[in-house]
Order: C-alpha cells, then sequence, then structure tokens
C-alpha cells in the first residue's frame, strides 16, 4: 500500500468515528424489501437535501483561511491537531513500520550507526589527538553526546523532506500538515530509545554508576525534541517553497555538529566565550545530558532554563510559521 492510500484509508476511518450513524440511505429504504432483492431502490427527491443537512450537522466544516501570522492561528491549529491525533499516533506507527523494511539487518541500524561514529571519533581523538574527558573513558563519553544528537539531526533531515515527498497527498485531503514533519519524530525517538539500550551496556562495562539525577534526562530529552520540532516544522514550510533548503540541510547539520560538545567537553571553549556558546540550546542539553548520565550530577539549571526557553520560543514561532504557511502549501509544492 502507498503512503497517499494509508492516508485515505486512514482519514475514512476517522471521519467514519468523528460520523456514528450516518447511512448512505435512509432507513426505511434500506431496510425494505426493494433494496433486500437486489434492486435499485427509488430514492424520495427530499432524502438527498434531508442527507446534506445531516452530514452537514455532524461533519466538522474546515475552512482554510487565507495566511495569518498570530497567535490565534497556533491555537486553532492545536485544536485541530488534537483532533486528529489519531491520524498522528498512526501515521508515526507507520514510519516506524516501514523505516527498515526490505533491509537484511533491521533495527540494527539504528544501534550501529551511533557505534560506527563512536568507532571513528574514539581512534581520532584517543590515537592522534587528546581530549579532556574529566575522567570518563572516550567511547562511554562521547556515545552519550553522539545519541541526542543522532536524534536530533536525523529527525530534521528527514522531516524537511517529508513535505515534498506526496506532493498529490497534499492536493487531495485536507489534514493538519504538521504530521508529516512530526510523525518523523517519533521513528527518530524509536531510534534514540535503541541507542540508550546501547549506552547502557557500555555503563555497566566501564562500572559508571548511575544516580536518582539521572531522571533529569526526561525533562532535557523533551526539550530537545521541542526544539527539534521547531527546527523541523520552520524548515520543511521552507522547503515547500525553496528546494534549496534540503540540499543544504546535510552540511549544516555536519557543520553544526562541531560546534556543540559532541566530540570533545566544554571545557574545551575558553570560558569567556561560554555564555555566547550556551546560547545555542543544543549545546546546553548535550553538555546536561552527559552530566546526569555519566557523572550523576545536576544540570546546570542555568544552560538548561536558556535552551529551554529558547526551544519552546522557536516551537511557538515555528509553528505559527507553519500553519500561516499551511493555506498554499497545495498551490505552490
Amino acid at each position: 500500500m502507498g503512503f497517499s492510500e494509508f492516508i485515505s484509508d486512514t482519514l475514512g476511518s476517522i471521519l467514519k468515528k468523528v460520523e456514528p450513524g450516518i447511512s448512505t440511505l435512509p432507513d426505511r429504504v434500506a431496510g425494505s424489501s426493494v433494496a433486500s432483492s437486489g434492486q435499485e431502490p427509488a430514492l424520495p427527491a427530499h432524502w438527498e437535501s434531508q442527507a446534506g443537512a445531516r452530514l452537514a450537522s455532524v461533519r466538522p466544516i474546515k475552512v482554510i483561511r487565507p495566511p495569518a501570522f498570530s497567535i490565534r492561528t497556533v491555537f486553532g491549529g492545536l485544536q485541530t491537531l488534537v483532533q486528529y491525533s489519531d491520524l498522528l499516533w498512526i501515521l508515526s506507527l507507520f514510519r516506524l513500520k516501514v523505516r527498515y523494511k526490505q533491509s537484511a539487518l533491521g533495527w540494527v541500524w539504528a544501534a550501529l550507526q551511533p557505534l560506527a561514529l563512536m568507532s571513528i571519533y574514539t581512534i581520532l581523538f584517543t590515537r592522534v589527538t587528546k581530549v579532556a574527558t574529566g575522567g570518563i573513558p572516550y567511547p562511554l563519553f562521547v556515545l552519550c553526546a553522539l545519541l541526542p544528537w543522532i536524534f536530533f539531526s536525523s529527525s530534521i533531515s528527514n522531516a524537511v523532506h517529508g513535505l515534498v515527498l506526496y506532493p498529490s497527498l497534499l492536493t487531495k485531503m485536507y489534514f493538519p500538515r504538521e504530521i508529516i514533519p512530526l510523525s518523523y519524530l517519533a521513528a527518530g525517538f524509536a531510534d534514540f530509545l535503541i541507542g540508550s539500550l546501547i549506552l547502557g551496556g557500555f555503563i555497566a562495562h566501564y562500572r559508571v554508576s548511575l544516580t536518582w539525577n539521572l531522571l533529569f534526562a526526561i525533562p532535557l530529552v523533551l526539550v530537545l525534541a521541542s526544539f527539534a520540532a521547531a527546527i523541523a516544522l520552520f524548515f520543511s514550510a521552507i522547503q515547500v517553497r525553496f528546494r534549496d533548503v534540503g540540499l543544504a540541510m546535510p552540511l549544516l547539520l555536519q557543520v553544526w555538529m562541531f560546534t556543540i560538545p559532541v566530540v570533545y567537553s566544554i571545557e574545551s571553549v575558553p570560558v569567556r566565550f561560554r555564555k555566547l556558546y550556551l546560547l545555542d540550546p543544543i549545546a546546553g542539553l548535550i553538555e546536561n545530558f552527559r552530566t546526569v548520565v555519566l557523572r550523576g550530577a545536576k544540570p546546570d539549571l542555568a544552560s538548561l532554563a536558556i535552551s529551554a526557553a529558547i526551544a519552546f520560543a522557536g516551537l511557538v514561532v515555528a509553528y505559527a510559521y507553519f500553519k500561516s504557511s499551511e493555506a498554499t502549501m497545495a498551490d505552490v509544492i
């Protein structure tokens, strides 16, 4: 089944739940002997207008208005997204199902990517040059930062192309367009969970003691996912009009990775530049994630607050821009 057919069937099932009790024929016609004999029943002349009135009274009517960048657009979009939450859930499961379909290794790829990068960086930064890790074995040090970064970067790189891959879907039916890029975040989070199991094995191998501060990893990942959603929504909306975004995104993410403490620690950054450095939400989130998981300490609340404020503010702005662009996506895609 193709993606468009899958969405069509899913939307049909959702509309059936929204419109309970609606029949294509009146009860007295459906139960008549003429109907049961297999002959086409004669419909009353006034039935079509009655059925139309019943459909209009039950089915919610979606009016696609001209683009508007406002807070009202955000709240209206969230209300619609809640109504289509079933579609978001089903489409996320569909992403997981087809992510490694017809691959020999399947979900093993979710573990191979961070392990391969960890091996390369370990050879490079232990044999060629040295990086201060505060006594943490370098394989564990870099793997702990690679997992949230891979979740962030892979979600964005896949979500940016999500809308332009299915132009016929956007022109045939209405559903909240943000469902497509957001579903890629769910697939990326599944890979993150698999990688976390590998990280747990390394933690046990190196006998690193865990503390209750590990629970801070949950809000850290939530903030990271919020910022990833903001970037994905913003650039996927631009990608509909300018395909240069999709071409430039791999280079942008590659450069971005070396500007944050993934392969090195924040102690390598000069003290006079750290406040400016931590204005990048990803830098603070990854360093705090490493702190609570490997060092067993509490996160730096100042950098966490800055990261959370920028991430959630960016998500609101990006979502407002996405919804304001939604009305014209089908015209320009």
